[in-house]
């Protein structure tokens, strides 16, 4: 029997987020951003059956508007997360992308070390740019070994990878 896909929209500081997944795990994440219904538009690609659920992953839901307004947040190793279509190399890149903690920073070469393929800092890339948990896997703490930002595929780019970097740094500072 397939699982019941699940999806919200909500509002935090920064615009509106998106989760989906089932209540085994998430799936996707969608950074913020202005337009409720872009942001719907851009998680449900390839997910037409999900359902919106407003109470989905609802503690959940408070760890993100918390950290949208400034406040440290370690999402927890506890969610559950779904990682569908991702070869062994790339799911080794996005686990241990998942260790990296609140107001850290790794450059894609320290990640392929930690994958176990020192050498791979371009496969790294090319993983990361594919993630569907951005935030859940945080992503935007992988620099470059010259400690420049890289690159960033969500939307806003590499300024919104800077903003996100900037208000952890804060809040590790307060």
């Amino acid at each position: 029997m397939q699982k019941v896909r699940k999806y919200v929209i909500f509002k935090t500081k920064w615009g509106y987020f998106g989760l989906a997944g089932t209540e085994s795990g998430l799936c996707r994440t969608q950074l913020p951003g202005p337009n409720p219904e872009k942001i719907e538009s851009q998680l449900l690609k390839n997910l037409p059956d999900a359902q919106f659920d407003k109470t989905f992953f609802k503690i959940l839901q408070k760890q993100i508007a918390s950290y949208f307004e400034g406040s440290c947040v370690n999402f927890s190793l506890d969610i559950a997360v779904i990682i569908d279509g991702f070869g062994g190399f790339s799911r080794k890149v996005l686990a241990a992308c998942r260790n990296i903690g609140f107001g850290d920073t790794i450059s894609y070469c320290g990640l392929a070390a930690k994958a176990g393929r020192p050498a791979a800092s371009r496969a790294v890339g090319n993983a990361l740019a594919k993630n569907p948990l951005p935030l859940i896997i945080p992503c935007h703490r992988v620099l470059r070994t010259d400690g420049k930002l890289g690159g960033f595929s969500a939307p806003g780019g590499i300024s919104f990878k800077k903003r996100m970097l900037t208000l952890e740094h804060k809040a590790t500072k307060a």
